[in-house]
């Protein structure tokens, strides 16, 4: 059994992956979610700090939803985040989408590389050489 301290409520729960949030805690964030996404649909170009106030909830927060493509910025926020690759400007997420395809690209490569070798087909023996027990 993994035991760990909430994050939020510091009390034990009985951890079994993801963020570390008991049950409760997860489902009062899994609703402050839902409440700043319908804040930012009602008012689209708003910044991270006003949403913050708005909603109560905070800014580092919304920040780790939008990395996690669970948010993105309206396409003329004034706020824009960086790709963790090369430092694009991004709206969600942690890579710009080249960066994604040099990531999938080098996936696919390794994956090619490390594919296991074909092996040849059986042969049928001639005749010759044949089983023998002791």
């Amino acid at each position: 059994m993994n035991v760990r301290n909430c994050k939020g409520c510091r009390r034990l729960f009985n951890y079994i992956g993801g963020p570390v949030y008991c049950p409760a805690c997860r489902e009062k964030l899994e609703e402050k979610f839902q409440d700043v996404k319908e804040y930012i649909r009602a008012n689209p170009g708003v910044g991270i700090h006003e949403v913050s106030e708005a909603c109560d909830v905070d800014p580092n927060q919304i920040r780790q939803w939008l990395r996690e493509d669970r948010l993105e910025l309206a396409e003329g926020s004034p706020i824009l985040l960086s790709c963790e690759s090369c430092g694009a400007p991004i709206r969600s997420g942690r890579f710009c989408e080249k960066c994604k395809l040099e990531v999938t690209r080098g996936f696919k490569e390794v994956l090619k590389n490390n594919a296991p070798k074909k092996q040849e087909p059986f042969r049928k023996d001639d005749g010759n050489s044949r089983m023998r027990f002791l």
